[in-house]
């Protein structure tokens, strides 16, 4: 039978004292009060998820074990008690199985705590590579730091570290760039490898959506073995994800957009019948009559006709654009994903350990969207349909031209990652005294090839479309008769698709596919990491042991991204060799950093009328970055218990966030970012936003995006903010098994990085004069008919943020002749969520966001609804389980409301309430049912997720990049079910 020793749930990092004086605490706390604190902690610390396993077999014999003293994440000075200052959230392996979840993504982007806008694999436009991140109070991915065993990691995929393997999550909810540097602003992701582990187990699962498919398999086996002298752990597992089509959803199969109160099917002006913009003269002289005065008219080629004559063309209408989401686009991205963890410790000596681990993880994965949209125009792919072109009906040169190139596929985009990490340490104590020490380095590596399909080299296109001719030979040929261009055959972008069952529809497939290159990008990034730790008491007071830890770090990171050179974009035009939105630019650097912190726990009082215990912990850490220079963090908390039944929390700290190599060294790259015009249907006055835009109401955007060109910025200071936190655990004596928590947080960050944001850009020229014009209507540009052409948006300190709100928590677990259960809710409340937008010390934009949903693309970050809940109802009796979770997100209005009305913001479309676009609340619910066969070693569960098949609110394209909807907070899949077996020996 498989066992381990690591099972209790503690919000722990296990660091045992390797010397003979290292119990000398534990003597110092009677065993009954440490057990008590143990399952307290179990029942107070863990999420709805993850619940204490307080029925568990392996917890039956705790009250036999002497409580140790052990490292809590969020300090690094190890301690016997469990309740500290800062709010510590677990999640345990029993909990993490029970979810039937194969990803550690799935298991964390549910818990409240977690807003804004994550990876996961539901991301297809912008996404695919398989990577799931956490983002927690909404600060971004990149506010949250992520650590395996307390150490960094490298590659911050949740999904790259093995689920089976993991003895729980620890998730700490403050600020923690005193403790562990940078990035520790939003919280910190503590997962906790499983240890003395022995004997073996094996799993398969499998599960499949309610529609038939989204089918996943898996299997997972782990070996482990112990000693008087350490252990050895080895663990392997594969799972096998299929993607979902978002043409087989309701919700996306559709490009819904919003305008006016009024929902219409949309699409993109980029057809696969084309759009000519040819003189209005020659449209007319052929009986072709299209409204409006402009010197040109935009034509489209009727369905079923051949296109080879003017009157195969009619005027292009509304119901004409292309419905992108039915052809290739997909909701959940598919992955194929190979885990190795390996783990081992050795008694050096009766004093000293040495440890190493090992994780190595394969990754293949593609996100895949509609074909290429074709965009002729000078500021895009910049070429002429030649009017000299066999297959040009008009005879015209056609400088505005627009084409969905299904005739070359979909553009999909394949991802083959590996990500490895290695840590090794030794660890030890100072003799008879309680004073430890931890002394390690660690090198973690990743690289990503990334080949990209559905994309044409530029200049041979060019030539394809450009002027062409007979020979006499009766072959095509590109060029002019009297200079002929070699190896080049005339591409037809006026008629039908080519047929493959004819002998021209194969030479035009043919001529495409030789001017169809595959793209390779390489992105590659290492981590190197020498660490010491010290901890132990300091001095005895009249309330206790003061105590404290320090340390100091070394850190070097290298990271570059080599694009095709056919992708390198070309800084004076901003294209490159293939189609225009593929482009982007090589990024390369490194940074080293040298950091020394330290903590101390000093008790004041014990033992007292209303202070039975009463703590002050400080922290302070330098950090000194070759980037930017040196700074400096502090963090200051009480722990106050004025009866045995309460403890009151509080901590403020300093945090910082410093620029990524990427953040700083990025070159210029082109992104699709979708928009609203904050010009259509303008009549004037003038305004500098809406240069050659029509006066007369007339003029509506014909894409939903735009290019916009986006890249790092050297000068890039770090971000700076503090974090405060207030809260209270009660504990009833008179109610057994019952607790709540309550905590308030606010977090306050200066110079912000990220980008301005195309919408915020838009608008804030918008809402300028022409006599006093925003900074920022130079960064964008229209064509002469008033469309948009070209963004900049490069990285900057661009303002700041703003946040607070609250968790409340609530456990009971209780055993009756029924069986045992066990119930949780975990909630969290956004009060606020501010951006301020800053250029040149004034503001010049101002979001706030709770209660809101906006892209990151249309200038947002995400969804903030101000309620998430997450919910348990476990039962066992014998070798039965069962168990009920329930997800709840709160309703929300998609756009960012401003003080001076939500009209005033053109990002929200207008709704059936005034200005407002909202949408409900959203309740997920999932069941799960398990029976242990004891004789056979033998554990199912089985388990649907999604119960009431919810489909995600439906916020329509001019708000989302996937399938009208938010794929980074709702299910997009629908009702699924699922199965594991696990064998134990």
């Amino acid at each position: 039978m498989a066992r381990h020793g690591s099972e209790h749930t503690m919000v722990t990092q296990r660091t045992r004292a390797q010397t003979p004086g290292g119990n000398m605490n534990n003597k110092r706390n009677m065993l009954v009060t440490g057990i008590r604190q143990a399952l307290l902690l179990g029942l107070i610390g863990s999420t709805g998820l993850g619940a204490s396993s307080a029925f568990a077999q392996d917890d039956q014999d705790a009250g036999a074990k002497e409580l140790e003293a052990i490292e809590v994440t969020g300090s690094r000075i190890r301690r016997v008690d469990l309740e500290t200052a800062s709010p510590v959230q677990v999640i345990d392996a029993a909990a993490i199985e029970r979810s039937g979840a194969v990803i550690l993504g799935d298991v964390l982007q549910e818990i409240p705590s977690v807003a804004g806008a994550a990876t996961n694999a539901s991301v297809n436009n912008g996404g695919g590579d398989g990577r799931a991140t956490v983002s927690l109070r909404g600060l971004g991915e990149e506010r949250t730091l992520l650590l395996v065993n307390g150490r960094r990691v490298n590659y911050d995929d949740l999904n790259s570290i093995p689920i089976n393997l993991i003895e729980q999550i620890e998730v700490l909810k403050d600020g923690a760039s005193a403790i562990y540097g940078s990035d520790a602003i939003g919280g910190v992701v503590n997962i906790i490898m499983k240890k003395d582990y022995e004997g073996g187990s094996a799993s398969i699962n499998y599960g499949v959506s309610g529609e038939d498919d989204g089918e996943r398999k898996g299997i997972s086996a782990t070996f482990g073995t112990a000693g008087d002298r350490g252990n050895f752990i080895i663990s392997a597992s594969y799972n096998d994800q299929e993607e979902v089509s978002a043409a087989d959803r309701d919700y996306s199969a559709l490009a819904l957009t919003l305008s006016s109160g009024v929902v219409t099917i949309g699409g993109s002006s980029r057809t696969t019948t084309g759009w000519y913009a040819v003189p209005r003269a020659l449209a007319q002289a052929n009986g072709i009559n299209c409204g409006g005065s402009s010197a040109n008219v935009n034509l489209t080629r009727i369905e079923g006709r051949a296109g080879t004559a003017i009157t195969d063309y009619k005027c292009f209408e509304a119901s004409d654009l292309f419905n992108y989401q039915a052809v290739g686009n997909v909701q959940l991205t598919p992955q194929e994903r190979t885990n190795v963890f390996v783990s081992g410790t050795y008694n050096v000596t009766d004093t000293i350990t040495a440890y190493a681990d090992l994780w190595a993880t394969n990754t293949s994965s593609f996100g895949q969207i509609a074909p290429l949209p074709f965009d002729g125009r000078p500021a895009n792919d910049n070429i002429v349909l030649s009017g000299d072109s066999i297959y040009n009906p008009f005879g015209v040169d056609i400088i505005d031209s627009r084409l969905r190139l299904s005739r070359i596929g979909n553009r999909r985009y394949d991802y083959d990652t590996d990500a490895k990490q290695f840590n090794f340490g030794l660890k030890g104590g100072f003799g008879d005294t309680s004073w430890t020490w931890d002394a390690y380095g660690s090198y973690g590596r990743y690289k990503q090839d990334n080949t990209t399909t559905g994309y044409l080299l530029t200049s041979a296109l060019a030539d394809a479309l450009g002027p062409s001719f007979i020979d006499a030979g009766g072959v095509a040929r590109c060029g002019t008769p009297g200079a002929p261009i070699a190896n080049c055959v005339p591409v037809d972008f006026f008629g039908a698709p080519p047929d493959p069952s004819s002998a021209a529809g194969q030479a035009q497939l043919a001529a495409l596919a030789a001017i169809a290159p595959n793209t390779r990008n390489v992105t590659t990034q290492s981590l190197k990491t020498v660490n010491a730790n010290f901890s132990g008491d300091l001095f005895e007071l009249p309330a206790g042991m003061a105590s404290a830890a320090v340390g100091l770090e070394w850190r070097e990171q290298d990271y570059a991204f080599e694009p095709d050179f056919l992708a390198q974009i070309n800084t004076q035009t901003f294209t490159c060799l293939i189609s225009s939105e593929a482009c982007t630019s090589p990024t390369n650097g490194s940074v080293e950093t040298k950091e020394i912190y330290g903590e101390a726990l000093v008790p004041l009082m014990a033992d007292a009328p209303f202070a039975q215990r009463l703590n002050l912990l400080v922290g302070g850490r330098w950090s000194d970055y070759d980037t930017f220079g040196s700074t400096s963090n502090y963090k200051i908390g009480f722990e106050w218990k004025p009866i045995d039944d309460v403890l009151v929390r509080t901590t403020y700290a300093t945090v910082f966030r410093a620029p990524t190599i990427s953040d700083l060294y990025a070159g210029n790259f082109a992104s699709s970012d979708g928009f609203n015009d904050p010009c259509n249907g303008f009549t004037g006055p003038a305004n500098p936003a809406c240069a050659n835009v029509p006066t007369d109401g007339s003029f509506n955007q014909t894409d939903s995006q735009l290019s916009a060109i986006k890249g790092g910025n050297s000068t890039l200071e770090p971000e700076e903010g503090s974090v405060f936190t207030w809260g209270v655990v009660y504990s009833p004596s008179f109610l057994d098994g019952f607790s709540t928590t309550l905590d308030v947080w606010r977090v306050d960050l200066e110079k912000t990085i990220g980008t301005f944001g195309t919408q915020n850009i838009l608008n804030a020229c918008f809402s300028s004069t022409v006599a006093n014009p925003s900074p920022f209507c130079q960064l964008f540009s229209r064509d002469a008919n008033g469309e948009m052409v070209r963004l900049f948006d490069v990285n900057d300190n661009v303002g700041e943020t703003a946040t607070k709100g609250l968790d409340l928590g609530f456990k009971y677990a209780m055993e009756t002749d029924i069986g045992n259960f066990r119930t949780s809710l975990d909630t969290t409340y956004v009060d606020q969520f501010d951006v301020k937008v800053i250029v040149d010390g004034e503001t010049v934009g101002q979001q706030f966001n709770a209660g809101t949903f906006l892209t990151v693309a249309n200038g947002g970050l995400g969804n903030y609804s101000r309620w998430r809940g997450l919910g348990t109802v476990a039962w066992n009796l014998g070798n039965w389980e069962a168990q009920w979770n329930t997800r709840y997100i709160h309703g929300f209005a998609v756009g960012s409301l401003r003080n001076d009305g939500p009209c005033a913001d053109a990002a929200i479309p207008p709704g059936s309430d005034g200005c407002k676009f909202t949408r409900g609340a959203t309740t997920y619910h999932n069941l799960q049912f398990g029976y242990n066969f004891a004789d056979w070693n033998t554990r199912i569960r089985l388990g649907i997720d999604n119960v009431g098949d919810k489909q995600p609110p439906i916020l329509y394209q001019n708000n989302t990049l996937n399938g009208n909807t938010d794929e980074r907070t709702f299910d997009t899949v629908g009702r699924y079910y699922w199965a594991n077996v696990t064998y134990t020996f």
